[in-house]
């Protein structure tokens, strides 16, 4: 048998494990329910005693296995130590070495936003590209960076956060954001701020939208009627990539990467979407970067599995 690796996404409801070889073909995958309980000791039990069972029932020599990546959903120094990670229960360890004592091979850990961009880097739409930034807009706003094939983690693991920049302007701001500061990238660019800012037209303006009609309003309600032409509903957009292209022009301008991925929930909206940041983009962006690719993630929830075992590789 060909070597193999395991590519582990801890996620507050269930763990994604997939099995790869080293050359990033996936040769099988499941999902196991993550038990949050007592702190979150059981996680990791759970996750090694999972990856063994398949190890045995497939009779799978552990000489082949040359180890295991793991995204967390919290900042990882580049030692394995997880700095707390709220939806898990966990405090301060070094989860890497404690899930390597349990498995018995080398394991790698990361922030699983940082994960998910080496996995698009690897095997999906950044495929072919050494230098990547990665935008994640799903409920929040999430990103990494990956620069000559390998993740920016920073000291404490918190580079690459790029849903809190501070970049909207006081009198834009929506509430208090989930980290406690206001003006974060990621109060517009992300499924909750576009509802946000939905309710916001809707209540406070008679601009006309369809969007009046209906008694919740969800994010995908808001694309669909923008890419159906609800000028509304288009300007709801445009303050998203608007914010957004200015973001990504702050960070090129510092990084300078091949291409920009857009993932998430929200980026189902498709090439519309990214015609509308590159839009907004390309006008405030530094001349040398203004022809900077941009691309839609394209392996979805497997990301964080896809890029957790490519860390145990580099």
């Amino acid at each position: 048998m060909s070597k193999i690796c395991f590519g582990i996404d801890i996620g507050g409801t269930t763990v994604k494990i997939g099995v790869f070889t080293t050359e990033g073909n996936i040769v099988d995958k499941w999902e196991i329910t993550t038990r949050t309980e007592d702190g979150g000791k059981y996680i990791l039990e759970d996750v090694a005693a999972s990856v063994k069972k398949y190890i045995a029932d497939k009779g799978i020599d552990m000489a082949d296995v040359v180890g295991a990546g793991m995204g967390v959903p919290g900042p990882v120094k580049s030692d394995g130590t997880v700095l707390m990670c709220v939806n898990l229960g966990w405090g301060v360890f070094n989860c890497a070495e404690e899930l390597s004592k349990l498995l018995g091979v080398p394991v790698k850990a990361g922030n699983d936003a940082n994960v998910a961009a080496l996995g698009e880097q690897w095997q999906g739409g950044g495929k072919g590209h050494e230098d990547l930034v990665m935008v994640t807009l799903g409920t929040g706003c999430g990103g990494g960076i990956i620069l000559g094939g390998e993740i920016v983690a920073g000291v404490c693991g918190a580079a690459g956060e790029i849903g809190h920049i501070h970049i909207v302007d006081p009198e834009d701001t929506i509430g208090v954001c989930g980290c406690g500061n206001t003006g974060c990238l990621e109060q517009i660019a992300s499924a909750t701020g576009l509802v946000k800012l939905a309710k916001r037209l809707v209540e406070e303006t008679d601009t006309p939208t369809t969007l009046r009609d209906l008694e919740e309003i969800t994010a995908k309600d808001v694309l669909d009627a923008a890419k159906a032409g609800d000028a509304g509903a288009e300007s709801i957009v445009d303050i998203l990539a608007k914010y957004l292209g200015k973001a990504l022009g702050a960070i090129c301008a510092v990084v300078n990467p091949e291409i920009i991925v857009i993932g998430g929930g929200v980026s189902k909206a498709g090439q519309y979407l990214i015609d509308k940041i590159q839009e907004a983009f390309k006008p405030i962006a530094f001349h040398a970067l203004r022809d900077t690719e941009f691309a839609l993630a394209t392996l979805g929830n497997d990301a964080g599995m896809v890029g957790a075992a490519k860390l145990v590789l580099l």
